[in-house]
């Protein structure tokens, strides 16, 4: 079984030996190539395979979102290259994955103790499996975003290698720590400004890339749900209601195609709130003190585009003082049909575990729900705060110094990540002081990005074609 059940009672030293003998079944070197398969699936036939499941009047917006470039692509594009990793060399050892570790899923936001950390904000994907794929896709990231923003070549290796060096010299360190110690390990925000203000002084970050830095911190730290009821809310013929912005954003009774009136409906919310509320850590709760005021269906993300997900108003002392909840769908991850299935019956609840197992802090409104929507179908969701000081980088506007400390902030992080759940002392003997697996993962990235670049035309062809319908600019 993966986890620590495969090494609890082992001394360090045999974990640490375990690592080492991986290496003559995996050299680090081997990490580096990748061919597609004689019998690879269609990718445009994957990304059908998903949309099968999903809202149809939403899909070709998922489609428009991700024809935007080769990255955007990438990003909508888990279950291809989770079929592609399922092939590629692997150690043996397994980490909590999660499963699409991107560089657009990185980011801010608060602890349950208001300090605002840096750590990863997705986990739609999450399960445990083989590190080396949460390495890779983060890896590849680099290199197709550099791509798009037009670095050179070897701007974008060195960026890569950076990004893996800094995640295997982190678990390397994590492997020296107390078990406590590493499950504790995190990055605040000042600490990224430190580190931001050191590397001002050192010449190898430019000020305004620092100064952006510090803007986008700001601006996260603005990013609530006052702003988002200020934003996203009206007083609708005397009551507060989220606003309509379809197809973006679709109120809750304007979905109900039955009889259902809006009394009934609030019931049945009301409901599910209370199932949602047994599934929150604290049993006494600040949950409890809000009451439930109005939903919406919102369209967020890439890959996420045409699963179901809301928003949920919910007040309260008064107007002022607002509480929004995202819940969106969870379906089974794109890593289920190459690893072992979720333990958890719940899709919800495996999201909600994997996310307290990898991030340092948790949000507190962190839970799950399992419902019957308005088509009689029964899905499972997860349930977290819209907007608690979230916020993340402004890709567009990166640059050589910035992408490369980006690159060194998310290898980190990652690497604490998985540190937290998976045997990080065979990791860490695996991976050993010297940069054969940085520089394998620089070859996979750029040749993987080759083959993303290759996928991407045969989708913009399928748009171009009809057989795939695209609505751009949503």
């Amino acid at each position: 079984m993966p986890g620590p059940e495969r090494y609890i009672g082992r001394s360090p030293e045999e974990r640490a030996a375990r690592g080492r003998a991986a290496r003559a079944d995996v050299p680090r070197s081997a990490h580096g190539s990748w061919e597609p398969s004689a019998d690879r699936p269609d990718p445009v036939a994957l990304l059908e395979e998903q949309s099968a499941s999903r809202v149809p009047e939403l899909v070709p917006i998922r489609y428009g979102r991700m024809l935007v470039s080769p990255f955007t692509f990438y990003r909508g594009a888990a279950l291809v290259m989770a079929t592609d990793l399922s092939g590629t060399p692997r150690s043996g050892i397994d980490v909590q994955l999660c499963g699409d570790a991107h560089l657009s899923n990185f980011g801010a936001f608060a602890s349950p103790e208001r300090q605002m950390l840096f750590d990863i904000n997705d986990f739609d994907e999450t399960l445990p499996g083989p590190w080396e794929w949460d390495v890779k896709r983060l890896a590849a990231s680099f290199e197709i975003c550099g791509r798009d923003l037009e670095f050179a070549p070897a701007d974008r290796r060195d960026i890569v290698v950076a990004t893996v060096r800094e995640y295997r010299e982190t678990i390397r360190q994590a492997a020296t720590q107390g078990v406590l110690d590493s499950w504790y390990a995190h990055m605040e925000i000042e600490q990224l400004m430190a580190w931001i203000d050191e590397e001002v002084r050192e010449r190898r970050l430019g000020r305004k890339e620092a100064k952006e830095a510090r803007g986008d911190v700001a601006k996260a730290r603005s990013r609530d749900s006052t702003r988002v009821l200020a934003r996203r809310a009206d007083t609708v013929d005397g009551a507060l209601r989220i606003v309509a912005d379809p197809p973006l954003v679709v109120p809750i009774e304007d979905l109900i195609e039955s009889g259902m009136g809006w009394d009934d409906n609030r019931a049945v919310v009301e409901q599910l709130i209370r199932s949602y509320r047994r599934t929150l850590v604290h049993q006494h709760h600040p949950a409890q003190e809000f009451s439930y005021v109005h939903a919406a269906r919102k369209v967020v993300g890439v890959g996420s585009v045409g699963t179901r997900a809301y928003i949920v108003l919910m007040l309260g002392r008064d107007e002022s003082d607002p509480l929004f909840l995202q819940v969106k769908e969870a379906q089974a991850s794109v890593l289920e049909r190459f690893l072992a299935p979720s333990k958890y019956r719940n899709h919800g609840q495996r999201v909600v575990v994997g996310q307290r197992l990898m991030q340092a802090a948790s949000d507190i409104f962190l839970g799950w729900q399992r419902i019957k929507g308005l088509d009689g179908s029964t899905r499972d969701y997860y349930v977290r705060q819209l907007h608690d000081w979230k916020g993340g980088a402004e890709v567009e506007t990166f640059r050589m110094q910035g992408a490369t400390l980006y690159g060194r902030l998310c290898g980190a992080t990652l690497a604490r990540a998985h540190a937290r759940w998976g045997d990080r002392i065979a990791v860490a003997a695996y991976l050993g002081k010297g940069d054969a697996f940085d520089r394998a993962v620089a070859e996979f990235s750029a040749r993987y990005a080759d083959q993303n670049e290759r996928d991407y035309e045969t989708f913009a062809a399928a748009v171009k074609s009809g057989k795939l319908v695209a609505q751009t600019g949503v």
